[in-house]
């Protein structure tokens, strides 16, 4: 018997018979034992992650670079911030980053005096709790939902970008724009396999107060959840159907084909 022969049959790590799973999810199935406790290498991979889910909490959104994408994209972007003055008050006070702080509105309302002509359509990106999903796929998603709406004729105002900012603030920024309908895209809390998760909310009609009840929401947009392109598919169709129903969140249910394609010929979620 030789010397790996050897240290393979005396390793202290007992596997796990389901490990062959783990090539179809990244959730931490399988992770073998040693004694009672975790093996080395899964206990630093979940280090790892925890670090990454934690950077993408706390760093930074970089807002020049995602401006030049925008214009390098051909939109216009206003720069607006929440009322939480930094990081740690808008983790420690949600109810801030719900909200423009008085400059952001007032910044509004200046731009709204100089284009009083009111506009279809508010997309706004906030920071959320994780800006490495705002940095990496905000820009790709925006540009990808606005050329579809741009082709409906629609009235668009320009990208507005809010840091320290939650879901509800753009309601806020919708309404000050005169926006009839609202596309926020929001960097979401961060878990251990999944960093970079992009969430998108739709509100028909914005305005200050409304609850989540009132939002449709399309999560886990990212190269490993789902592509930018079903998501864009997804949410024009929502689009187009609250504009026909005049209505969005639990009044509007998703029937689209993507749908469909998932859950048979019509949502499962509806009445036979």
């Amino acid at each position: 018997m030789n010397e790996l022969e050897q240290t393979q049959q005396t390793t202290p790590v007992t596997e796990n018979p389901w490990q062959a799973l783990r090539r179809y999810t990244a959730a931490r199935i399988a992770q073998g034992r040693t004694g009672v406790s975790l093996p080395t290498s899964a206990l630093l991979a979940f280090q790892m992650d925890h670090a990454s889910a934690r950077d993408a909490v706390h760093t930074a959104l970089q807002i020049e670079p995602l401006t030049e994408e925008l214009y390098s994209a051909g939109y216009q972007t206003i720069q607006l911030h929440s009322r939480a003055r930094d990081r740690t008050e808008y983790l420690q006070r949600p109810d801030l980053g719900r909200r423009l702080d008085m400059r952001s509105v007032k910044q509004l309302q200046q731009y709204r005096q100089k284009h009083p002509d009111s506009v279809r359509v508010a997309l706004v990106i906030a920071d959320g709790l994780s800006s490495l999903a705002v940095q990496n796929h905000a820009v790709a998603m925006a540009g990808s939902v606005l050329s579809r709406l741009a082709n409906r004729g629609l009235s668009i105002a320009p990208v507005t970008i809010v840091t320290q900012g939650r879901v509800a603030v753009g309601d806020e920024v919708a309404e000050l724009l005169g926006a009839e309908l609202l596309i926020l895209l929001v960097g979401e809390r961060p878990g251990l396999s999944s960093p970079d998760s992009l969430g998108i909310y739709y509100t028909y009609q914005p305005s200050v107060g409304l609850t989540d009840a009132r939002r449709n929401c399309i999560s886990n947009v990212r190269p490993a959840g789902m592509s930018i392109e079903a998501a864009s598919e997804k949410l024009i169709w929502l689009i187009d159907e609250s504009i026909r129903l005049e209505c969005s969140g639990v009044s509007l249910k998703d029937q689209s084909v993507s749908a469909a394609k998932i859950h048979g010929k019509k949502n499962f979620l509806l009445p036979e």
